[in-house]
């Protein structure tokens, strides 16, 4: 991936009935972007034959990869996993339901020079009401407890610097803080208003329970890192 600008990491359970019209939207993309880009899959243990399809891909395309976990880990171990493998200087992510375009991240990457992370928020939500209203509740407990000023931190469409990627903390449920984990490190976020788009093909991985009770969870562990997050900036040094 070295001869590339960009990598985009997709991660993806059992998204068999996606994959074909995902493999499209994303080739059409690379033919067109800004800068030469790449896309590298991450199978996070699929169970649907989504891995095989993947495969498939990547051998019909020489800018797609593709690592497949042995079991299901969870998106923010798959997320973890892109970033790790990831040799380029940028870095995005998309989800593999297509409820947001790649051909987005040309709004995107204007800003990725003078920016740490450039993050998409929702506009004109095709989401069912239950879903946004979730989304309204989770949005304004977030605010109250950790104050990170983003407008949408759950929007599937977001441009990394890889450096700073690679330097900030990782745990489980970090894709909730992805933008937040860059601020900690005194990197600078930039937000964009993106289309969003109804799913047509498979099925949310998303429930109450990890819409609500593990943010939740998860924004208690963010708070506590935040608080005693180490800073330091060096005055003089003597070096070898």
């Amino acid at each position: 991936m070295k001869k590339f600008e960009l990598t985009i990491i997709v991660p993806v359970y059992n998204e068999i009935e996606n994959l074909p019209r995902l493999g499209a939207v994303l080739r059409n993309y690379l033919d067109r972007a800004s800068r030469k880009s790449c896309v590298l899959f991450v199978d996070d243990g699929s169970t649907d034959g989504s891995g095989s399809a993947i495969h498939k891909l990547c051998r019909e395309e020489e800018r797609f990869f593709c690592i497949s976990f042995r079991q299901n880990r969870g998106l923010s171990t798959a997320i973890k996993a892109g970033i790790d493998y990831c040799d380029t200087p940028i870095l995005g992510y998309i989800d593999a339901d297509l409820q947001t375009t790649p051909e987005d991240f040309e709004l995107l990457l204007p800003f990725i020079e003078e920016y740490d992370a450039v993050v998409g928020y929702r506009t004109k939500r095709k989401d069912s009401w239950s879903k946004k209203i979730q989304s309204k509740i989770a949005n304004a407990i977030r605010r109250c407890m950790i104050d990170d000023g983003i407008i949408d931190t759950g929007c599937p469409l977001k441009l990394f610097r890889t450096d700073i990627c690679k330097k900030i903390p990782f745990f489980d449920g970090m894709h909730r803080f992805w933008a937040a984990l860059v601020l900690l490190e005194n990197g600078r976020v930039k937000q964009v208003p993106v289309r969003h788009f109804e799913r047509i093909a498979g099925k949310s991985k998303f429930n109450f329970f990890n819409r609500s009770i593990r943010p939740l969870q998860d924004m208690l562990a963010f708070r506590w890192m935040k608080n005693r997050y180490i800073h330091y900036v060096f005055v003089s040094e003597i070096l070898p």
